[in-house]
């Protein structure tokens, strides 16, 4: 069993290194997706919803795996591969006054428009009521993964760890939205 998973592993490096984007498409659209099935089952679904985990796979394939992809090309680049602890700093404030907030604006209505089906008026409500408590509380938790980011991670491995870090974070997004649907009932 050993050999097996360390041949997977080989063929995965080898495959993000060959192929970045796509690998990193691909390993964002499975997690995304183990994400909400695990979701699914700790929140209390019986029945998997798979259209539900489709959308959720197309959003992870479609943005989130290309959108940090180039995220962390862009943050090298400016700050020219550095990991010093000021330029850290940097690119850590930087992610997380940009691209933290707008990846969270993006979800909810991707959530509510796409997978929910809401209309825009309802997506708008929600996004207004829900965004700060939601990005106040990223800003409690994912500065911390920013800077193990930068700081230890190789530019190849950022968005996986980053994905990684992710899965859980949907985990509890999804058991929180839950609790506070069973809370105002």
């Amino acid at each position: 069993m050993g050999s097996l998973a360390k041949k997977a592993l080989n063929k995965y490096l080898s495959q993000l290194n060959h192929h970045p984007l796509r690998t990193k498409v691909i390993t964002s659209g499975v997690l995304v997706a183990l994400s909400d099935v695990t979701s699914q089952k700790l929140t209390g679904i019986q029945k998997l919803q798979l259209k539900r985990i489709l959308l959720k796979v197309l959003y992870g394939c479609l943005y989130l795996g290309p959108f940090a992809h180039y995220l962390h090309q862009i943050l090298d680049k400016i700050f020219h591969g550095k990991r010093d602890t000021k330029t850290v700093a940097k690119k850590v404030a930087l992610e997380q006054l940009t691209a933290s907030p707008w990846n969270h604006f993006v979800f909810l209505v991707y959530y509510g428009l796409i997978i929910e089906g809401r209309t825009w008026v309802q997506v708008k409500a929600k996004v207004k009521k829900e965004f700060p408590s939601l990005q106040l509380t990223a800003w409690m938790f994912w500065p911390f993964v920013g800077w193990i980011n930068h700081q230890f991670m190789p530019l190849q491995f950022r968005v996986i760890f980053h994905s990684l870090v992710a899965f859980c974070w949907g985990l509890f997004l999804n058991v929180r939205a839950k609790s506070v649907t069973l809370n105002k009932s």
